[in-house]
């Protein structure tokens, strides 16, 4: 109960800030025009998919694509939605109070973290209802259209730990975010580093990369190790803060 107290709390807060409107229509705005390009790729080669076997249709050339691309302009602004979890308490001198409050800081973190996913979903509902409106002339394959949305929420929870965590490491909101942003892409590039490694080094850096394990979504390949990594990761981050703010608590 307490935990979805702090996440009501922390999601009515987002909503109160002209930011987390900017951020909803600016995301429906970009990935709007994204959606209509591909749309009209899709236009332009279906005379020539007509007569091809085992053709791609809709879900591979409109609601693929764009689901790739949300996931990079997420990736951009997700650190502008965390940066404020944390940082902008201890800023204000608000943790303080929080902290001796009584309530663990594991209920905190959770908390804090259901509540911007619960945004972040807000905006994944969103982008989820253009490919739906395919229905009225077309047909999707649910089957691959649900692996790239999943795929797409594990990687915003992804986005999001990191983005509580580095939000627990300063009082600046601006620092938090900019540092986000770094880890993000980092582990959304990293996969480079191992293209052009070998043997085990390249396995573990190929393991870390972000981008390696939301691809096999994206096609509709649903592995329990693509799975697995993006629940180890978000604990990870997780456990990461809590241990954070308890040392912090303690000091205190």
């Amino acid at each position: 109960m307490i935990i979805f107290n702090i996440a009501m709390r922390e999601l009515r807060s987002m909503f109160l800030s002209p930011l987390a409107w900017s951020i909803l229509g600016v995301v429906q705005f970009i990935l709007g025009y994204m959606f209509l390009t591909q749309i009209d790729t899709f236009m332009m080669v279906q005379p020539r998919l007509a007569g091809m076997e085992g053709a791609p249709g809709i879900t591979d050339i409109i609601v693929a694509p764009l689901l790739g691309n949300a996931a990079i302009v997420l990736l951009l602004i997700v650190p502008l939605i965390t940066m404020r979890l944390v940082s902008d308490e201890r800023r204000s001198q608000t943790l303080s109070l929080l902290m001796s409050a009584p309530v663990s800081m594991t209920e905190i973190v959770i908390g804090k973290y259901l509540g911007v996913l619960g945004f972040l979903f807000i905006i994944l509902i969103m982008i989820a209802l253009m490919p739906l409106s395919l229905l009225i002339g077309g047909e999707l394959d649910f089957g691959k259209f649900l692996s790239c949305l999943l795929g797409l929420a594990l990687l915003l929870g992804g986005f999001a730990a990191v983005g509580l965590f580095m939000s627990t490491l300063t009082a600046q909101p601006t620092v938090a975010a900019v540092s986000t942003f770094g880890v993000l892409l980092l582990l959304w590039i990293i996969d480079w580093a191992a293209a052009s490694g070998n043997g085990g080094t390249a396995t573990v850096i190929s393991y870390i990369s972000m981008l390696r394990h939301y691809e096999p979504l994206l096609k509709g390949v649903f592995n329990s190790t693509d799975i697995a990594y993006y629940l180890l990761f978000i604990t990870t981050f997780l456990v990461f803060s809590i241990r954070r703010l308890d040392s912090e608590r303690l000091q205190h």
